[in-house]
């Protein structure tokens, strides 16, 4: 009984500040004729709401597919359905509604992200944290990942429903870790039906299932698992996508707009590695659309190689949960097409980290905020920004006890100490830095990053300054946090992380 107290203390606290955070302003606010991702969503409502399914995806007269076309999948467009339902029918009215801003239904959108959050992400979390989350850090581990702030300034300031795909793929992890492999299976499906983007995470769910049917044996139990998962995934793509299965048309416009090719490799200061390269190289110059197309798939991969290979080989939940990250995080580097707000798809298993790795996770989870630094800058959001995160850095650091945890052994940097020894002869005082006094200097560095993005004019001849040395210095932490990662995984058994657990608790 204590406990569940103590969970719903933690998540009114976290309902406070997501609530907090929604008083503000949000993207595109007052800003016509394109507005931002607020009118975006509106709009969807709106379309979904006047026009007959086989209208959503297509250029019409009455859906103008450069206003804000719907490009997310089926279940998406269903959500902004059902929430245009409950709204006030003014405010979805067919080309009238255009831009439309009033108090009432800036409170009606917060309210439906908060709902989604109660709903699908929050039980998630409390279902991982508990029942998943090995040690006494329980209740500690919960509060932080509730309190992480870019989900919240992305959710309920910038203004997207992040919660609902990323909950949904945090269910499949949850259900997965308890042996429901079939249930998994469905919740990562719908899922990549709400956001694309979740094929982020599509490599390690697959090499996580086919890893268990190959250890248990494909000519026996194995077999009828993998055919179980199989009939699961395609019938629940099939009821996601039944309105348009009944024109190949339909289906290729659909697919059309979740990825379009058009936009190039990268869009604004995003902190990856072809915006950091473009510095130096002027990639979206010297190659053509399909090469960076074929390049960055080809980088993609070759990234994400090592930890599939190693989690295919070795199914377990430790293995699962670093695949996901090093999945994620490899996406967001190299792959095509990439925006900042993507940043949140590999910081969901890195909070899973927060109780095995606090320092680590907590330090990817800092810069992977201070990435979106610019955007939120954009929405007027620096108070959020500011308060959320020193209060994430406040309560993780401190209730996670991070700073006890920077051991070699803890750190897991056993494998890293061999591999850097033939470049670093006092690799004593490197682990040092890495493990505290680099945190000191990266946090400080942010600050003073975020203090002249905020106080300081940039030269005339350079107005992208800030935003570029936010985007470089963010990518720089997370190629670095990429290799850590990997190492971690390919190199240390899973029996030496639970008996390593077991002696700190």
């Amino acid at each position: 009984m204590e406990n569940w107290s103590l969970v719903s203390i933690c998540v009114l606290f976290g309902l406070t500040a997501r609530w907090a955070v929604s008083l503000n302003s949000y993207s595109g606010a007052g800003k016509p004729p394109m507005f931002g991702d607020y009118e975006a969503q509106r709009h969807w409502q709106e379309v979904t709401y006047n026009l007959p399914v086989h209208e959503w995806y297509f250029n019409t007269t009455d859906n103008n597919l450069n206003y804000w076309g719907l490009d997310y999948p089926p279940l998406t467009a269903y959500h902004s359905l059902l929430c245009a339902h409950l709204i006030n029918p003014d405010w979805v009215e067919l080309h009238a509604s255009r831009g439309h801003e009033s108090y009432g239904h800036k409170l009606f959108m917060r309210a439906t992200v908060l709902v989604a959050d109660l709903l699908i992400y929050i039980p998630a979390v409390v279902l991982y944290s508990f029942y998943l989350s090995e040690g006494s850090n329980k209740k500690k581990v919960f509060l932080c990942i509730l309190l992480y702030p870019g989900l919240i300034l992305i959710d309920y300031g910038h203004f997207q429903y992040n919660s609902i795909s990323l909950g949904l793929a945090l269910w499949g992890v949850v259900v997965l870790g308890l042996g429901w492999d079939v249930l998994g299976s469905l919740a990562f499906v719908l899922s990549l039906n709400y956001k694309q983007m979740e094929l982020y995470h599509s490599l390690p769910f697959f090499c996580y299932l086919l890893g268990k049917c190959f250890k248990q044996g494909l000519a026996g139990r194995g077999l009828f698992l993998l055919v179980k998962i199989a009939v699961t995934v395609l019938v629940t793509f099939a009821l996601c996508w039944l309105p348009f299965l009944s024109d190949p048309g339909q289906i290729l416009q659909v697919v059309h707009r979740l990825f379009p090719v058009g936009r190039g490799l990268f869009e604004d200061k995003v902190a990856n590695t072809w915006c950091s390269l473009n510095v130096l190289i002027k990639i979206k110059t010297i190659l053509s659309t399909d090469t960076q197309l074929y390049f960055s798939l080809t980088t993609t991969l070759l990234a994400i190689l090592p930890s599939s290979i190693k989690l295919l080989m070795k199914p377990t939940l430790w293995q699962f949960k670093l695949a996901l990250v090093n999945s994620s995080l490899a996406f967001f580097l190299f792959s095509f097409q990439v925006h900042e707000k993507s940043i949140l798809l590999p910081a969901l298993p890195v909070c899973l980290l927060l109780n095995d790795l606090p320092l680590p996770a907590i330090w990817f989870l800092q810069a992977s905020t201070f990435s979106m630094l610019p955007l939120f800058l954009k929405d007027g959001l620096l108070v959020p920004y500011v308060v959320t995160s020193l209060a994430f850095l406040f309560f993780s650091i401190y209730l996670l006890s991070a700073f006890e945890h920077c051991s070699e052994d803890k750190l897991r940097l056993g494998p890293y100490r061999r591999l850097l020894i033939c470049i670093v002869r006092r690799y004593g005082y490197l682990s040092n830095c890495i493990n505290k006094d680099h945190f000191y200097f990266s946090i400080t560095a942010m600050a003073g990053l975020s203090f002249m993005s905020v106080a300081l004019a940039p030269p005339d001849q350079l107005p992208d300054l800030f935003p570029l040395l936010v985007s470089v210095f963010s990518y720089l932490h997370f190629l670095g946090l990429l290799l850590y990662f990997n190492i971690v995984q390919i190199a240390e058994p899973l029996q030496s992380v639970r008996k390593n657990q077991k002696k700190s608790n």
